[in-house]
């Protein structure tokens, strides 16, 4: 049972992000997984399946979904029950490809953004390739910020400027990065940049970045930040989930 896995990035939901290297590979794939993450997340299967229905036109292709396992977000070992999550996941693959391509054949997961930039299914991959005859190809996508960058019409960096890429858990329990100018964030669930002293600190942020339910707040973090923070709760309420990042530069 040999497999080829192709991780697609799809960008961030709309359709027009995903490549025309994209498109072949989901049609050249036997089996196409969608994760579904509960009903609180019902949206994001559903667009992985609005994506299929508008750029798969094999026939001989299936669209098989699978239950997603759900980290344990209690557990004060933060590494360790990442670990395990995803050696959860990986097993739901296994047991999911076994089911629909017992002989073999091409697999292919669309993956938000890009497979390469805070992505973990790259790691997913290698855990399967422990457990079958695995060879693993990856379609880049559009990331999150440059969606982000291109809503806001900025440029990532200032002229010969380095950039930091952080997550909102680095930012909260570290503040600001050492000798960074411009520091970009994914992965904040919480808001961390309200925990740091905002003082000449400018900040573009967006949500659903490239869907027409698109948010984008600018300005100086003093005088918005309460406003992204008010905004994004009422989002996330309204629709049960929600993808968001943020550029902050200092002046």
């Amino acid at each position: 049972m040999n497999i080829d896995l192709c991780l697609v990035g799809i960008g961030t939901g709309n359709p027009d992000h995903v490549t025309r290297q994209g498109v072949k590979a989901l049609n050249a794939a036997d089996l196409i997984l969608v994760p579904h993450k509960g009903e609180g997340k019902a949206d994001l299967a559903e667009l992985r399946l609005q994506l299929c229905a508008a750029l798969v036109s094999n026939p001989a292709t299936q669209v098989v979904g699978f239950n997603m396992p759900v980290r344990d977000a209690d557990d004060p070992d933060y590494p360790a029950a990442v670990n395990r999550w995803h050696d959860a996941i990986a097993e739901v693959w296994l047991t999911t490809i076994r089911a629909h391509l017992p002989a073999g054949g091409r697999v292919a997961l669309l993956v938000w953004g890009d497979p390469s930039l805070y992505d973990s299914t790259l790691r997913i991959a290698e855990r399967l390739a422990l457990q079958l005859p695995l060879k693993v190809s990856v379609v880049p996508g559009i990331t999150a910020l440059q969606a982000l960058t291109a809503a806001h019409a900025i440029a990532l960096n200032d002229i010969n400027a380095p950039v930091t890429i952080t997550t909102g858990r680095q930012l909260r329990d570290h503040g600001w990065p050492k000798s960074a100018d411009t520091v970009a964030v994914m992965l904040d669930g919480h808001c961390a940049f309200q925990h740091l002293a905002p003082e000449g600190i400018t900040i573009w942020w967006g949500a659903y970045l490239g869907m027409p339910q698109q948010m984008c707040i600018a300005g100086l973090l003093a005088e918005v930040s309460e406003q992204i923070q008010a905004e994004r709760q009422a989002a996330r309420a309204a629709h049960g989930w929600i993808m968001d990042t943020y550029l902050m530069r200092r002046a």
